[in-house]
């Protein structure tokens, strides 16, 4: 899944990144809102971290503008602590949530998760298909109560197939989904990635559909 954080404070920006990176989701970043308006209209993003103290033009405007365009990707925006009446403004113009800073990683993680699921209308942290159980709390991932072994970019992969189960997927949906904007795509590697997912999924929980893409499906 892929998010794009928005925040102009460095360090602020650097963590989230990280973090984010190491939790499996591929990263874009703004540091200011014209630059967050083009990546929001234009990418295909799962999610958006906003802040709404932003050079150039503000959070809230940002916002507004992907709002009245039909951008529907969940919104997380981030405000001052007890500033309360940008929370309702947040939400007002079409915000998912919101957390105040300074906030825990782990909160803020959740937070996300819970965002995503909720778009693709799962209800659950943990995604199942057949045996196929992928924890997006601990991103990890298991068959039948095995644990597998899994890259990043395979689990990348796997988690956007488990959130769109029994929808065909096409290779540039995957290829926009796992990838970062700055990262050097090559649209081979994601039927290298299929093809060591099928060696550790149940036969057949993969399939090919011939001209159109991937799809998920239980047993």
């Amino acid at each position: 899944m892929r998010v794009l954080i928005v925040e102009d404070e460095p360090t602020i920006a650097s963590q989230l990144a990280a973090a984010l990176g190491s939790a499996g989701y591929a990263v874009d970043r703004a540091d200011n809102g014209i630059d967050a308006h083009v990546l929001g209209s234009n990418e295909p993003v799962d999610a958006v971290i906003l802040d709404l103290g932003l050079p150039q033009l503000d959070g809230l405007t940002v916002l507004k503008k992907w709002r009245a365009a039909g951008r529907t990707m969940p919104v997380l925006i981030l405000t001052a602590r007890d500033n309360w009446h940008e929370k309702v403004a947040g939400i007002d113009a079409g915000a998912d949530d919101y957390l105040a800073k300074p906030f825990h990683m782990e909160e803020l993680l959740a937070r996300l998760r819970a965002l995503i699921r909720r778009a693709g209308g799962h209800a659950s942290a943990e995604l199942t298909c057949g045996e196929v159980l992928l924890d997006t709390r601990a991103a990890r991932v298991s068959v039948g109560g095995v644990m597998l072994t899994l890259t990043s970019h395979e689990y990348r992969v796997l988690n956007y197939l488990m959130h769109h189960p029994g929808q065909i997927v096409s290779r540039s949906d995957l290829i926009e989904h796992i990838y970062a904007q700055d990262f050097d795509r090559d649209s081979n590697t994601v039927e290298v990635f299929i093809a060591r997912l099928r060696k550790k999924l149940p036969d057949g929980a993969i399939e090919t559909v011939r001209g159109l893409g991937y799809r998920l499906v239980g047993p």
